[in-house]
């Protein structure tokens, strides 16, 4: 190999990683509203732990383990996350690894050990609910998977919740409904007016549809159907 080819090899490998470098670190960071959060309210305390934060609510029967979409900052969820635990259902924020979930996907498999609740639920968003869905289909652990404009690629026996918004962009429909014959006990949500990421307090997505709602009418009625679903299990 002569010396001009090693040189452009070199080059080719270092723009290679420079690139991913920049794919890798380069995410949607979490607004203000939600990092004001990380304080806890008066009624949620929100603990610092290994894999993300833990949200204690008043309630100590079920745990929601929650995927983060990728390249979303994680701390972006936690309005919506608070408004659950504030209503009687704990939940662990999962930081993933370079913010993609599938980088991190038996994460809740240390936090079902180490935790005792009489049930677990499987939750993300996006590529997040991809994840959670992969994660109770390979290990058989969790008691449901709810779904934020997300669909599994593989079988899930457990009940599942989608929720998606019908002006989302993002969320390819197409293998959406292709992937329903995957759940064997579907629940599905359609917020009249959503978009893909008013989920979450994070920004403009790219692609994403205009929502005819605000993200705090969107977060309010996902919610209200997740702790509905929940209500179900016990």
């Amino acid at each position: 190999m002569n010396k001009k080819i090693k040189i452009i090899i070199i080059i080719v490998v270092v723009l290679v990683l420079a690139y991913t470098a920049f794919y890798f670190t380069d995410y949607r960071h979490a607004e203000k509203k939600a990092t004001d959060l990380l304080n806890g309210t008066e009624n949620v305390s929100v603990v610092k732990q290994d894999y993300g934060y833990f949200l204690n609510g008043s309630g100590n029967d079920t745990l929601l383990i929650f995927y983060p979409g990728a390249k979303n900052d994680y701390l972006s969820y936690l309005p919506l996350l608070m408004n659950i635990s504030s209503r009687g259902v704990d939940c662990a924020l999962v930081q993933m690894p370079f913010n993609f979930a599938f980088l991190g996907e038996n994460t809740a498999d240390s936090i079902i050990d180490s935790t005792n609740y009489s049930h677990y639920v499987l939750a993300g968003h996006s590529l997040g609910g991809l994840s959670a869905a992969g994660f109770t289909n390979h290990s058989g652990k969790g008691d449901a998977v709810v779904l934020l404009a997300a669909y599994p690629n593989s079988h899930v026996s457990k009940p599942v919740l989608s929720i998606y918004g019908s002006n989302d962009k993002i969320l390819n429909m197409k293998a959406y409904n292709e992937s329903k014959p995957l759940m064997d006990n579907l629940t599905e949500f359609v917020i009249d007016g959503g978009n893909h990421e008013q989920f979450a307090y994070y920004g403009y997505q790219e692609g994403d549809g205009e929502a005819k709602i605000t993200p705090e009418d969107q977060q309010k009625q996902t919610v209200d159907k997740i702790l509905e679903f929940i209500s179900k299990l016990s």
